[in-house]
């Protein structure tokens, strides 16, 4: 009788044990298209994206770059100060964005040029997006705006 109570209490946890196991791998395998890494250009042009790769892309809208195109299409160049990537989007620009800020879009590379599904800007005169400011630091030209030279 307790030989069989023990091999019937192994056989619940070993049962457990692989539910769980082949639930964390679905719920895996379902989130790896939800997750967007965040990339400055200067580390998509030193490690190119894979292709149909979809990630984010941030740093400041560079000045003179905003072009606008047919219908709602809108090519302008974002740059960390050190390399700069050319980026299209169709659909509706924030209000708040222009050149000279930060901005970060989601999408993929093709052929050279970023193709954004998304734009998000600064939302006041003093925002910028925290992987921006990282990005910015890292080149060495971020400087804080609260702080007197």
């Amino acid at each position: 009788m307790k030989g069989l109570k023990k091999q019937r209490r192994v056989q619940i946890i070993v049962l457990a044990l692989v539910a769980l196991t082949v639930s964390t791998g679905l719920i895996g395998y379902a989130l790896q298209d939800g997750i967007n890494f965040f990339r400055s250009p200067t580390q998509v042009v030193e490690d190119p994206p894979r292709v149909g790769e979809v990630f984010r892309i941030g740093g400041l809208v560079e000045e003179g770059s905003i072009k606008r195109g047919q219908s709602e299409t809108v090519s302008f160049r974002v740059t960390d100060t050190n390399q700069t990537i050319p980026v299209r989007y169709t659909g509706i620009l924030p209000d708040l964005f222009s050149e000279g800020q930060g901005m970060v879009g989601t999408g993929s590379m093709e052929d050279g040029t970023f193709i954004a599904t998304e734009i998000l800007a600064k939302h006041d005169e003093t925002y910028m997006p925290a992987e921006v400011i990282d990005a910015l630091k890292e080149q060495g030209v971020y400087q804080d705006a609260n702080t007197d030279s």
